[in-house]
């Protein structure tokens, strides 16, 4: 039976993503300072107001004002119109060392197995579909892909009246083969300014210039946005909500608190697959919260470009302070092209992919400052890319971003897997 899928993203001036971006911030700092920085940093922000708090142990030296009041800058909260400035909000640092009894089971040498332990326990999931080049489900890829355009045209000056504070969200319709067919609806919501201004102080006079900014904001949004971003074959009867609710002029901080974590759907797959719960932002990678949701991830997408499954998630589980994950299992949802079952299938990966926590941040440089680019539209499906940047006490050194989006195991886990495969694909693999 046909059905309908939706999910959200949210602009990098969302309250609660500048919170991310700014505990990632500070994460990145310490981690160009020092690779073994144990990070664990919350922020919250509202009216005029940023608290940082948390557990960090490092023997960095860093400026967290700074860092707190260039990255708010960056996002573009730079006017006291806004109610939240980055030149004129406070700044409260609470921040204080790491538990050492949570230290002892992580630090090598010192946990129960003498290994790098896990930072706590948890379930991790990473996901992965084939309906979208990036292997990511296409209803948050796409809202993903507006709010970015939206940003690109507010920073851009080309439609100087957007607010950093934005949201989109994205219905998609399946067909009964589970093929994504259309989109059925499409909200945006975006912050901006009252740039046309009424003809007098009358309350008739004040409606006029509001429906004039949102017939105005309606247009720019289909036209520049949607139909640029979204192709025109997927855009059959689609319904449009744009600033559903009237005049968005109070946004940001001033109009919602934000903080770090909440937003871990938007993060990852938009409700597709499953979460493990824990959140990314703010957390070095000793954290298996972060390090083993990238890890899984890698897994997925690897599994599905190597043609094993159409789709495929991909839990791992942990206990603190243990290095040997405590369970493995791999779910192709009834789409595996191999003759095997999943749990099988789970067997060969065990193999292949060692998910010890030292292993995976060995594996994909998670000691690196690559993690400020994962704040604001998604930790997952980006595309991997590699940059030279100075890093204290080492020069300059090439770090690769996301590399848990690198199609690096493609053809080892073809080969691994290709006795396995029927013979009818065998055929069309060639």
């Amino acid at each position: 039976m046909p059905y309908l899928f939706t999910s959200e993203s949210v602009s990098e001036g969302h309250p609660d993503k500048i919170a991310d971006q700014i505990s990632d911030a500070i994460l990145d700092a310490m981690l160009a300072q020092d690779p073994n920085s144990r990070v664990a940093c919350e922020t919250f922000v509202t009216t005029g107001l940023v608290v940082i708090g948390g557990e960090i142990t490092t023997k960095a030296q860093v400026n967290i004002q700074n860092i707190v009041r260039q990255k708010i800058d960056e996002i573009g909260y730079n006017s006291d119109e806004y109610m939240f400035s980055a030149h004129s909000c406070g700044i409260m640092n609470t921040i204080h060392e790491q538990s050492p009894d949570i230290a002892q089971g992580v630090n090598e040498g010192e946990g129960v197995d003498k290994q790098q332990g896990a930072g706590d326990q948890g379930m991790m999931f990473g996901y992965a579909v084939n309906e979208t080049p990036e292997y990511m489900p296409m209803a948050l890829a796409y809202s993903h892909q507006l709010m970015l355009e939206v940003a690109r045209l507010r920073k851009e000056g080309i439609l100087d009246y957007l607010r950093p504070d934005a949201k989109a969200q994205v219905t998609i319709e399946y067909n009964d083969e589970n093929q994504p067919i259309r989109v059925h609806t499409v909200v945006i919501s975006t912050q901006h300014d009252e740039f046309i201004k009424p003809q007098n102080d009358s309350e008739q006079a004040k409606k006029d210039a509001e429906k004039k900014i949102l017939v105005k904001i309606n247009d720019d949004m289909v036209e520049q946005v949607i139909k640029k971003v979204i192709p025109k074959h997927l855009l059959q009867d689609t319904i449009y909500h744009i600033n559903p609710t009237g005049k968005f002029v109070i946004g940001g901080p001033h109009g919602d608190a934000g903080l770090t974590g909440r937003k871990i759907i938007v993060d990852t797959y938009g409700g597709k697959g499953a979460h493990g719960g824990g959140a990314f932002s703010g957390k070095d990678a000793s954290k298996v919260d972060r390090s083993a949701a990238y890890a899984t991830r890698h897994i997925a997408k690897n599994l599905v470009a190597a043609g094993i499954a159409d789709e495929a998630l991909v839990q791992v589980s942990y206990a603190i302070g243990i290095s040997k994950p405590v369970s493995l299992n791999v779910n192709t949802f009834g789409k595996s092209k191999v003759n095997l079952s999943d749990a099988q299938i789970a067997e060969k990966i065990e193999q292949l992919f060692d998910l010890s926590p030292k292993a995976i941040v060995d594996r994909l440089g998670l000691k690196n400052p690559i993690f400020s680019p994962t704040a604001a539209y998604g930790h997952m499906g980006r595309p991997s890319s590699e940059k030279e940047v100075e890093i204290s006490g080492s020069g300059s050194k090439k770090i690769t971003y996301f590399p848990w989006e690198k199609l690096d195991y493609v053809d080892q886990i073809k080969s691994m897997f290709e006795p396995y495969f029927s013979e009818s694909l065998k055929e069309v693999m060639g």
